[in-house]
């Protein structure tokens, strides 16, 4: 039998054990004993890299001189370079199906379809894609494919019910699809979150998703559906999600209503979630906002940097190792992810 295993940290190890079935019936006395476990350290560490100037533009042209790593406070060496745009890259699309997202269903689900079509384009082997819904549980609705009229298709007979289970959306986007040949190192792992952050349902706590995404070598994107004028208490976890994988959050709606006269002093039976106007402006303008956020998010995961080494050393005293990136460069904001697993759990 076959088996692959994939391994903690920020390389992942595929191993093959093959074991040959006795060929006869082991007495009742002697049930078949198990092989041991294997451990395995880490031994190189894959970093993808965004560097934006102070106007949030990509700066694409610095070259490995221009990089310094450190993994707990120790500058390590860099074994490989690339600034190649267009990367291979493999992205899992956890789409919130909760009640939260009832009222301007039909935005969030154009965007999304517009980001997987983005992603995806369907003439290329490099980019890879699947969809996973979640409510009041996760669902794996489209398994791992280079073709995105699957997850369209899908996408457009979803129904928005039910409370949300992001958490587990997240374990299983870890756990429960086909792999890619070559992942994570060619093609890279990306989670893109089209929701608001909240989790009533999940089995799994924020911790665990946010552990096993680390594990498994994930950057995670956010696009918020939480519109402007509205207090989320959720938003902080979708940041933290984000930020400690070196990803970020777009927030698209959150000037939709700046300049609309009265907002939020008049009642309505919606709870003043949309604008009752005839012209269609407010439309306009959370539709734009949504593809803004999706333009941008897309471009962030086709020009990265990505730096890997191999650490001087790996200890038990550091379940959990730190990694800083520095840029020699002033005025340039770096995202990275904030460390990794060494070990195995």
């Amino acid at each position: 039998m076959l088996t692959r295993v994939l391994l903690s940290g920020f390389v992942a190890v595929t191993l093959f054990a093959q074991s040959q079935a006795p060929a006869s019936q082991p007495p009742a006395t002697q049930p078949p004993q198990e092989p041991p476990p294997i451990k395995v350290q880490v031994n190189e560490v894959i970093v993808p890299i965004t560097v934006t100037d102070d106007k949030g533009r990509f700066v694409s042209d610095l070259d490995q001189k221009d990089f310094q790593i450190m993994d707990e406070g120790k500058e390590q060496r860099i074994e490989f370079f690339t600034r190649e745009r267009n990367q291979p890259v493999v992205v899992g699309f956890l789409i919130d199906m909760s009640n939260a997202s009832r009222l301007h269903w039909k935005n969030y689900k154009d965007a999304a379809v517009e980001l997987v079509q983005n992603l995806i384009p369907g003439d290329n082997p490099k980019f890879s894609g699947y969809l996973i819904s979640y409510a009041n549980d996760a669902e794996l609705a489209v398994n791992t494919t280079t073709d995105p009229e699957p997850m369209v298709q899908k996408l457009e007979k979803l129904k928005p019910s039910g409370g949300s289970a992001l958490y587990d959306a997240i374990y299983m986007a870890c756990t429960s699809r086909k792999l890619i040949e070559g992942e994570p190192i060619q093609p890279r792992r990306v989670l893109v979150i089209i929701g608001d952050g909240h989790d009533n349902a999940s089995k799994k706590t924020l911790d665990q998703a946010l552990e096993i995404a680390q594990r498994n070598l994930i950057t995670i994107y956010g696009v918020s559906t939480t519109a402007w004028g509205f207090d989320n208490l959720d938003a902080k976890n979708l940041t933290r999600l984000a930020e400690e994988t070196g990803g970020r959050v777009e927030y698209p709606l959150e000037g939709v209503y700046s300049d609309v006269s009265g907002y939020l002093s008049q009642p309505s039976d919606e709870g003043n979630y949309a604008l009752k106007v005839g012209t269609g402006a407010y439309t306009s303008q959370l539709a734009n906002g949504m593809y803004r956020a999706i333009e941008a998010v897309a471009g962030e995961i086709t020009t990265q940097y990505i730096i890997r080494y191999i650490p001087d050393e790996v200890d038990a005293k550091h379940p959990f190792r730190n990694i800083v990136v520095r840029v020699n460069l002033a005025n340039v904001k770096v995202r990275a992810r904030k460390g990794y697993y060494p070990n195995a759990p």
